[in-house]
C-alpha cells in the first residue's frame, strides 16, 4: 500500500479523461455538452464528464445491436470468450493503483478499502465468470424415441447496466462478468457521481480484445441516459443496482416500451439480529460496526438495525462502542482512515436530517450526529448510535444510506424475529446464536436474499445476491445463477424420421 503522501502526489498528477465509451472508442457526447464531477472530500470539480443524452444511447444501441448481431462476441468459442475476459481481470489487476485512486476520489471512498477489497474484487470477479464461461452444459429432455429435444441457453441479445455509486467497479464487476461471459453486447450507465473508473475499465476491455460495440459506456444522469436506456425499443434488459424508487421507474419503462427483461437490486434497511443465548459479545462488535458503517454506511446491505436482547444490550454497546474507536474519518486518500466522505451534498443533507429526525422522535443518541470536518470543503458525517430505538420510528424503517446505526431491544425471540421481517425490504441479514438448532430455525424465518450466521458479509461469488419484496425483483447477481438471467432459453424440438 503506497503512503498517504504518495496517494496525494498522485491525485495530484492524475490525467482524467471523462469522455464517453461508444463502438469501442473515447466520444465526446453528440452535443458536446459536459456535467462536473466532484471530489466529495474536497467540493473541487475532478473532471469534466461527456453529458450522454437520447443521441448518444442511440448510437451506442446501434453499435451493441451490430456487434451482437454480427456473432463477433455472441457466436465465438467460449474458449474465446473466455480468454478475453481473464485478460480483462488480468488488466485491472496491473491497474489497480489507478482504479482505486478514481475510486477513492470520486466517490469519498477509503482508498485502503479500494486497494485492498473492491478493485481486487471486481478482477476476482469478472476472472470468476469468465471460468464459468466454457463449463455449462445445456441438456436434452426425456421426451423419448423419435425425437431430439435440445434445450439450450442463448445470450439475450443488448443489455443495459445502470449502476450505483457506492461501489461503482464492483457494481459493474457483477454486471459485465455474467452478461458478457454469455456473449451479450452491453452498454453501461454509471452512476453521474461516478464515471470515471467504469470509463477506465472500458479502456482496459478494448485492450484485452473486446470487439468494438461489444462494451459501451454512456455517461450522464438519470432523465436522460438512463431514462433513454430504459425506454429504448431495442435494449432487451436492463440490470439496474440502486434505489427502490428508481428501480420501480425501470419497471413502467419496461411497461411503456418492449417488455425489456428488468432486473433489480434495490435497497434495503438490514437487521443484525442477537441472540440471548451468545457468550461472547467481541466478535460481534466487531463485525456490527463494521456492517454499519463500512462504506460510510453507503451499502445496502448495511446491517443499521441491531436487533438485540435486553439482558444483553448494554454490554454489547459498550464493546461496539469500543470498536468505533479505532474507526478515523478523514480524508479518503489517507490509508489510516476507515471513514471517508459521502457523496454528494444532498445526500449529506438527507443524512443529517434522518439524525435530526431521530432525535425529535425520541431516539436517545449515544455517539455521533454531527457533521465533521467541514473545513475541506467535502462531506464528512462522524458515525452515528441511536439507542433506545422503537420499531416505529423513522430510524427504524427508512433507508439512511449513512454511518447511522440503531439499536432495538426485545424480550422475546417471537418479538425479535417479527421486528426483523417488519420492514418492506429483505436483502440482507445476520444472526448471531451459540446454538446450531436455533440458527438453522430462525435464519429460515428471516425474509430476506442473504442470511449470515455468526458473521456479516455477502457471501462469496460463487452465492446469488439479491433480494426479497421491495430489494429485488427479476434475478440475482453472482453466482451461476446470474448467468441465466443474461439468456433466453430456448427449445429446439426435431422430428426424427421413422
Amino acid at each position: 500500500m503506497s503512503t498517504y503522501e504518495e496517494w496525494k502526489q498522485m491525485a495530484a498528477n492524475a490525467s482524467l479523461d471523462g469522455r464517453a465509451f461508444i463502438n469501442g472508442q473515447r466520444c465526446a457526447a453528440a452535443s458536446e455538452a459536459t456535467f462536473e464531477t466532484l471530489n466529495p472530500a474536497t467540493g473541487k470539480v475532478l473532471a469534466k464528464i461527456a453529458r450522454c443524452e437520447q443521441a448518444d444511447v442511440d448510437r451506442a444501441v446501434i453499435a451493441a445491436r451490430e456487434a451482437f448481431e454480427s456473432g463477433v462476441w455472441s457466436k465465438a468459442a467460449p474458449s474465446h470468450r473466455k480468454a478475453v475476459l481473464l485478460r480483462l481481470a488480468q488488466l485491472i489487476d496491473e491497474n489497480a493503483e489507478e482504479l482505486a485512486l478514481l475510486e477513492a476520489l470520486e466517490a469519498g471512498k477509503p482508498v485502503s478499502e479500494c486497494m485492498g477489497l473492491d478493485i481486487p474484487e471486481s478482477a476476482a470477479c469478472i476472472r470468476w465468470h469468465a471460468e464459468v464461461t466454457d463449463k455449462r452444459y445445456d441438456a436434452l429432455s426425456p421426451s423419448g424415441a423419435g425425437v431430439v429435444s435440445m434445450i439450450t441457453r442463448e445470450p439475450i441479445g443488448v443489455v443495459a447496466g445502470v449502476l450505483p455509486w457506492n461501489f461503482p467497479a464492483l457494481m459493474l464487476a457483477w454486471k459485465i462478468g455474467p452478461a458478457l461471459s454469455v456473449g451479450n453486447s452491453l452498454i453501461i450507465k454509471p452512476a453521474e457521481q461516478t464515471s470515471l473508473s467504469t470509463l477506465r475499465i472500458a479502456d482496459l476491455a478494448a485492450e484485452a480484445g473486446l470487439p468494438a460495440g461489444v462494451f459501451n459506456v454512456v455517461t450522464g444522469f438519470g432523465e436522460g441516459a438512463g431514462q433513454a436506456l430504459g425506454l429504448h425499443p431495442d435494449v432487451d434488459l436492463v440490470a439496474f443496482t440502486g434505489s427502490t424508487e428508481t428501480g420501480k421507474r425501470f419497471l413502467r419503462y419496461s411497461a411503456d416500451s418492449n417488455l425489456k427483461r428488468v432486473v433489480l437490486e434495490c435497497g434495503g434497511k438490514n437487521p443484525q439480529v442477537i441472540l440471548p443465548d451468545v457468550a461472547n459479545l467481541d466478535p460481534v462488535a466487531e463485525n456490527a460496526v463494521a456492517a454499519a458503517f463500512w462504506n460510510m454506511g453507503e451499502n445496502c446491505s448495511a446491517g443499521s438495525r441491531i436487533i438485540v436482547a435486553s439482558s444483553k444490550k448494554a454490554e454489547l454497546l459498550e464493546k461496539v462502542l469500543a470498536v468505533l474507536d479505532g474507526w478515523r474519518t478523514g480524508d479518503p486518500l489517507d490509508p489510516d482512515v476507515r471513514l471517508g466522505a459521502l457523496i454528494e451534498s444532498g445526500h449529506y443533507d438527507k443524512v443529517l436530517s434522518h439524525i435530526e429526525k431521530a432525535r425529535k422522535e425520541g431516539a436517545n443518541l449515544v455517539c455521533g450526529g454531527k457533521a465533521v470536518q467541514t473545513g475541506s470543503g467535502g462531506w464528512f458525517v462522524e458515525p452515528t448510535i441511536f439507542d433506545k430505538v422503537t420499531p416505529d420510528m423513522s430510524i427504524a424503517r427508512e433507508e439512511v444510506f449513512g454511518p447511522v446505526l440503531c439499536i432495538i431491544e426485545y424480550d422475546d425471540v417471537e418479538d425479535a424475529v417479527r421486528i426483523a421481517n417488519d420492514t418492506c425490504y429483505g436483502l440482507a441479514a445476520s444472526l448471531w446464536t451459540d446454538n446450531v438448532n436455533h440458527a438453522h430455525k430462525i435464519a429460515s424465518r428471516i425474509r430476506a436474499g442473504t442470511v449470515t450466521v455468526n458473521c456479516f458479509g455477502e457471501g462469496d461469488l460463487s452465492t446469488p445476491f439479491g433480494g426479497f419484496k421491495q430489494s429485488g425483483f427479476g434475478g440475482r447477481d453472482k453466482s451461476v445463477y446470474a448467468h441465466d438471467q443474461y439468456c433466453e432459453l430456448k427449445t429446439t424440438w426435431i422430428k426424427l424420421e421413422d
